[in-house]
């Protein structure tokens, strides 16, 4: 009971400035660059989401039935949905959801790209970023799975001209 008192505290006490603050203006827009860049080579769609702690709603559910690594990939799937990156064209959209709180990162990708990319590669990609964002390299772990993930939509999503830009390229900040 103690542990769950004190997580909810930990995530109530982060806001969106925290996030601002890991997350600088010109850090911004080098991601953005950073997934423009990208996404010229591949016609799949990147998105970057950076949130300071999970909602109340979210910590809960946190018991003897749902972990708190449950929660965020769940948190990363509802915004993945929220922010449309199921939407598009070749359904080939990859959400990089960093959760600042836990220094926990989850990436999703829809159905077009995951038939191609297992599980465990994703899983992989998630534990070799890890220890950037254990020290608080968010830049580098942001731009590391932007790059691994980069390459797995150019071998299998590979285009010579620019596609449409179907969503936005800044980071969402929360």
């Amino acid at each position: 009971m103690m542990n769950k008192l004190k997580l909810i505290l930990r995530h109530l006490w982060l806001d969106a400035s925290d996030t601002q603050r890991a997350i600088p203006p010109d850090m911004l827009e080098r991601l953005a660059k950073r997934v423009a860049a990208s996404e010229k080579r591949h016609s799949g769609e990147v998105r970057i989401c950076v949130e300071s702690s999970l909602p109340l709603s979210y910590l809960w559910r946190l018991g003897r039935q749902t972990t708190l690594k449950q929660l965020t990939r769940q948190r990363a799937i509802t915004m993945f949905g929220k922010l449309r990156v199921w939407d598009t064209e070749h359904n080939n959209g990859v959400l990089i959801y960093l959760l600042l709180a836990e220094h926990a990162i989850e990436i999703v990708a829809d159905r077009g790209l995951s038939q191609h990319v297992s599980t465990a590669q994703w899983q992989s990609m998630v534990t070799h970023m890890s220890a950037a964002f254990r020290d608080k390299r968010y830049e580098d772990g942001l731009t590391q799975a932007l790059e691994e993930t980069s390459a797995v939509l150019m071998a299998h999503f590979a285009t010579d001209a620019g596609q449409a830009n179907e969503l936005p390229d800044a980071p969402l900040l929360q």
